[in-house]
């Protein structure tokens, strides 16, 4: 949690440093506010479930983890587009070639990326006949989509800035991951990879 009131202050001093509107300050604290109140959430179910439910497994308790857990996702999503959204219009730093080629690309591909990085999770892990298709196992789902959409936000935007802000949150989601011990290291390692590679891919291919 720590981890994450860090990372929030950050994003918070450099829009106020680059001074930003303040409707659009307000939009960007409310987006880190969401992120940490799900967080919290989710962290206080977790601890809940587990001192109601003795049982070592039980259903019921892991489709509630498994929602909290996927609240806490898609506010860290709302909060990676946002700051793109809000920042990318305030920071002017030019890029290389390439970089600029690819921002002027349709955007449909951002969306077949993230299906296909998903897709490849799946069908990772049903080859493996993982478990649980949706929570743990190799690679871990969550941070496959991270960090594609890092990279592309990467790849989207001439702002070195914006790129490195949405990696804090790719590594925020990467890091409770880890702590929640829902995947292992190279579980976490092996999203990113792929997640990543999947990006890096269908641009080369489809620019």
């Amino acid at each position: 949690m720590r981890f994450h009131v860090l990372s929030g202050v950050i994003v918070l001093f450099l829009g106020v440093y680059y001074g930003l509107p303040f409707v659009e300050l307000i939009l960007l604290i409310s987006a880190v506010s969401f992120v940490l109140f799900a967080e919290l959430i989710n962290t206080a179910i977790e601890y809940l479930s587990d001192v109601l439910v003795k049982e070592e497994f039980h259903p019921a308790v892991k489709i509630i983890k498994d929602i909290g857990a996927g609240a806490v996702f898609i506010a860290a999503i709302n909060a990676c587009f946002v700051g793109y959204l809000i920042l990318s219009n305030h920071i002017d730093i030019p890029a290389v070639k390439f970089i600029n080629k690819i921002k002027h690309s349709s955007w449909h591909i951002t969306f077949i990326v993230l299906f296909i990085s998903v897709a490849l999770v799946l069908a990772i892990k049903i080859l493996r006949k993982e478990h649980n298709l949706f929570r743990g196992g190799m690679p871990s789902g969550h941070t496959a989509v991270a960090f594609s959409v890092w990279t592309m936000v990467t790849l989207f935007t001439t702002n070195p800035l914006v790129s490195f802000l949405v990696l804090l949150l790719a590594l925020i989601i990467a890091r409770s991951r880890l702590v929640r011990k829902i995947h292992s290291f190279w579980e976490v390692i092996a999203g990113a990879v792929v997640g990543i590679l999947v990006s890096l891919f269908i641009v080369q291919v489809m620019v």
